[in-house]
């Protein structure tokens, strides 16, 4: 085609016969040059020719273009790819230069070969017979087989027993057939044992001049996340610190039952709820851990006396539930008796001896109730009842029952009166930051000032304001005082945060967000100073709802925090629907967590899922150093339990805060 230069107009424009080229993505101009960053020759292309190049992908590949070099017809052969999200470049040479050419795809080839080599993924290249033609190096660290060894053997006799082989060989061969990407796990056997995992199989041509197909597959090691997966699987459907079933699981289990009784009307079902009788006294007496202990110690022999048919949960705290399918009354009362007569014994916690007794309640589906809420209400109301008769013994349900016993009608009036002559006070007590050892943050807790009992604790009102709808405006309450304290302490130059607890019965007053709202516009330090505590119970009626107004508390500057988790609700799924800022481990987790292997491992993974999803920790009923440090150790955010400070008035939270020892916790 050319005289003297043919085969050399590259060399003789350029000074090279493999200059570099490179397409701009808002030009047609091809340029060519001797050296990187430097425009030698301009070549105008023509729409068709650039729009060819452009379909080059991240894969090093070629295109052959005939062009003009100075008037001169020239035959380009270009290999190269998209470098970025604009540009497309490689290396250039004469359409006769074959051998330039040859290098030129032999050296994008080996960048895509050492790419498939050097991977940090399983690697496995089989033809449609499910013979092995590449084992890249993941794979032989993995397996301890060499490639050299395995290249040209049949996979399915390698790696797979001999029903999975010939299940693999069907499947491949369909799939060949069809031309279908597909993914699959597949358990291997690995020098460190079997590990699973996750095979995402692709098919590829050869590109070769014999058209022929192969699958690559890409291998993903998942035995962790699956662990990871099952360990929180069972934190949302059991009670950390007995092993039974929690409340969620529970309450699904009942629903199952009572669908399925539904079809059977000879059958009947039984509630049986227990609660410990004097159980705070020996928290207050003995400590938690005693307390867990004892739990723990009661969950074992109430199992002792249960058959079949009959399944054992925890609610929380000292309530335990017992759901018996296929029962008659009299079954029901001769085990409420069995169990009361089998926790007459002394328990024996470590170094002392405690004695305990239960009072039990009693429901049977139908006759006192054909749904979940009414039977566990009523189970419930026959467990005060057998309570009030002394405790130690049981009771079965009857109408009779929702009259309101003495306490609570002592309770109605009295917490009335309360609102009324603002007995209630507030307490607050630390949340520390574990990586810097300051006060991050206080949370307000209720407390009951009567003019006839003296300070009640919370745990003998809280409950009955639930039942009654009297936490509407003792919550309403509260937020004003903490919000109001948040400002004082601002002005006083102390930036504390405060969170406030909002139970599942306030969130169904939207009136709550409004209030937030006032006080925000009435003072500004309450946007940045107010939190809000939920617990897991807040979803269940109606989580959309929940969720709502969750995103209107943050519109407000408010934090949510997830209070007491693990204790029963939350399943996997719901917690990354839930537009919360920090999970806050219930006490059950922490207590002596330096020693209990199980309890570490549930915490990490908690610790792992809060990551994954942008959550700060918080751990609650921390008591010892060796907790706090453990807690420090694995990254847990905050802390907050008596080895910092019990909750405390204002004033003594104040006080605390001006001691010499505690200057260095204020953020």
């Amino acid at each position: 085609m050319f005289d003297e230069n043919d085969g050399a107009v590259l060399e003789v424009l350029l000074g090279t016969k493999n200059p570099l080229w490179r397409l701009p993505g808002d030009s047609n101009a091809l340029e060519l040059s001797a050296q990187r960053g430097v425009a030698n020759l301009s070549v105008a292309l023509t729409g068709e020719q650039a729009r060819a190049i452009r379909e080059l992908t991240g894969v090093t590949s070629h295109r052959v273009i005939e062009v003009s070099l100075r008037g001169q017809p020239v035959t380009l052969h270009l290999v190269g790819k998209k470098v970025d999200s604009r540009d497309w470049a490689g290396t250039a040479c004469e359409y006769s230069d074959t051998l330039s050419v040859a290098g030129a795809l032999s050296n994008g080839l080996a960048a895509a070969e050492q790419v498939v080599s050097e991977v940090n993924s399983l690697v496995v290249i089989l033809d449609r017979n499910g013979i092995v033609q590449r084992f890249n190096r993941m794979c032989e660290e993995v397996t301890g087989l060499r490639e050299v060894d395995v290249i040209g053997k049949s996979a399915f006799e390698l790696f797979m027993t001999p029903d999975q082989g010939s299940q693999s060989r069907t499947n491949i061969k369909q799939f060949f057939e069809r031309q279908q990407s597909f993914e699959v796990e597949r358990v291997i056997n690995t020098i460190k044992g079997p590990r699973l995992f996750q095979f995402r199989n692709k098919f590829v041509h050869s590109g070769s001049g014999i058209d022929e197909t192969f699958i690559i597959c890409s291998g993903t090691d998942i035995t962790d996340e699956r662990d990871a997966q099952r360990r929180l699987k069972e934190l949302a459907s059991k009670d950390v610190l007995t092993g039974l079933m929690n409340r969620y699981a529970i309450n699904a289990r009942i629903e199952w039952a009572l669908e399925d009784v539904r079809h059977d009307p000879s059958r009947v079902l039984g509630i049986v709820f227990l609660d410990l009788d004097n159980f705070k006294r020996v928290n207050d007496h003995y400590g938690h851990v005693n307390g867990d202990r004892l739990i723990k110690r009661v969950s074992e022999l109430v199992t002792e006396c249960l058959d079949d048919g009959m399944t054992l949960a925890r609610l929380g705290g000292d309530e335990f539930l017992i759901l018996v399918d296929s029962c008659t009354q009299e079954s029901l009362e001769t085990l409420a008796q069995k169990i009361i007569d089998h926790l007459r014994v002394p328990m024996h916690l470590e170094l002392i001896d405690v004695y305990t007794s239960c009072s039990i309640g009693i429901a049977l589906y139908p006759q006192h109730g054909k749904t979940l809420e009414a039977l566990i209400s009523h189970a419930d109301t026959a467990m005060y009842a057998a309570k009030e008769a002394g405790k130690q013994t049981y009771r079965v349900f009857s109408p009779e029952m929702n009259q309101k016993v003495a306490k609570y009608i002592w309770l109605d009036t009295e917490l009335r009166k309360a609102i009324e002559e603002k007995q209630f006070v507030l307490h607050y007590q630390p949340l520390i930051n574990l990586c810097t050892g300051r006060l991050h943050s206080v949370e307000a807790l209720l407390r009951w000032q009567s003019t006839s009992r003296g300070l009640v604790p919370p745990s003998e009102f809280i409950r009955f304001t639930e039942e009654s709808g009297l936490i509407i405006p003792i919550g309403r309450w509260l937020m004003r005082e903490a919000a109001w304290q948040a400002a004082r302490w601002h002005e006083a130059g102390l930036d504390i945060r405060v969170s406030v607890n909002v139970s599942a019965r306030q969130l169904r007053d939207t009136e709550i967000v409004n209030q937030l709202r006032d006080l925000v516009e009435q003072d500004s330090a309450a946007r940045t100073l107010i939190d809000i505590e939920l617990t897991e119970s807040c979803f269940i009626e109606d989580e959309r709802a929940a969720i709502d107004l969750m995103r209107q508390f943050k519109q407000l500057g408010a934090r949510i925090l997830l209070d007491d988790f693990g204790t029963g609700y939350s399943s996997l799924s719901q917690l990354t629907r839930l537009p919360i800022d920090v999970i806050k481990l219930d006490r059950s987790f922490i207590t002596g967590i330096d020693q209990n292997f199980q309890a570490q491992s549930l915490v990490r993974s908690v610790l792992g899922l809060a990551r994954a999803f942008g959550f700060a920790i918080v751990a609650e009923g921390v008591e010892t150093e060796r907790e706090a440090q453990f807690l420090r150790d694995i990254g847990v955010d905050y802390a907050q339990g008596f080895f910092y400070a019990k909750p405390m008035p204002a004033e003594a939270l104040e006080a605390w805060l001006l001691d010499k020892k505690k200057l260095r916790l204020i953020a």
